[in-house]
């Protein structure tokens, strides 16, 4: 007898968390876990405290991010002043008069760590950065000087910890100003966490999932995949508009979705 779909899922989730807990349990290198929503990402995350023997705290770039995550943002741990980060050690001075930006000669003059914080980044073993298509790449050079500072290792990227990234590079992107990127544009190729420094010296091992779990409608798992390319067609089209009622948009207790909050 056949397995129902729900057991075989199941199973299947249960093998993806352990295939991605052995890599971290039994390796030093970094990790990209990344796939489509429903997969398993945040399943396996949740799930780490109970499958990993390693010390790891968990960051995410934003609030909201933190909080689904069940951690706290990379500026509050990491104690980063708002602005830009240069990984320029050669002439400090020449960022002095452009607010909001920071030099590595600024973290460590203007903005230590205080000791509680001192004393979680040379405890843990595992960094855990969760919906990394936010992440800056100046925010992660800054980490890796902060986590080498702290732990007095700059022989090794992020002091000899352990990095797992976490997230889906379709969705949110990194927000970077036009007087911000006049300057970060000498350093980097664009702020996508990938184009960080310490990742040119030290590349992530690439650990994709591929099988969504969340739904189970493969017509629809073929159009949110066509979406999510960008191959949008005139059936996926036709297909979507068959659930529009434009008759039921003022009934109570329907949501309207809206891009601006002025909008809403």
């Amino acid at each position: 007898m056949s397995k129902s779909p729900q057991k075989d899922d199941t199973k299947d989730v249960r093998d993806i968390i352990q295939f991605a807990s052995e890599f971290v349990n039994s390796t030093s290198r970094n990790i990209f876990l990344t796939g489509k929503a429903g997969t398993g990402k945040t399943t396996f995350l949740r799930s780490l405290s109970e499958i990993t023997h390693k010390n790891f705290v968990v960051v995410a770039p934003t609030g909201i991010a933190a909080l689904n995550a069940g951690g706290v943002t990379i500026h509050s741990q990491f104690l980063f002043p708002l602005g830009s980060f240069v990984p320029d050690t050669n002439n400090p001075d020449r960022f002095a008069n452009n607010g909001g930006m920071h030099t590595r000669h600024d973290l460590v003059r203007k903005h230590p760590l205080n000791s509680d914080r001192r004393q979680v980044l040379r405890s843990i073993e595992l960094l855990v950065i969760d919906e990394v298509s936010m992440l800056r790449a100046d925010v992660l050079d800054a980490i890796d000087f902060r986590m080498k500072k702290v732990r007095n290792n700059f022989r090794e990227s992020f002091g000899g910890v352990q990095v797992m990234f976490i997230g889906d590079l379709f969705q949110l992107p990194p927000i970077v100003k036009d007087h911000e990127w006049n300057h970060l544009r000498h350093y980097y190729r664009s702020m996508h966490f990938f184009e960080a420094l310490v990742l040119k010296q030290d590349p992530p091992v690439y650990i994709e999932l591929n099988k969504i779990f969340r739904q189970e409608d493969g017509g629809f798992i073929h159009i949110l995949n066509n979406l999510r390319n960008n191959k949008t067609n005139q059936e996926d089209l036709e297909r979507l508009n068959e659930h529009y009622r434009p008759e039921e948009a003022a009934d109570e207790g329907v949501f309207t979705v809206t891009t601006h909050n002025n909008k809403a």
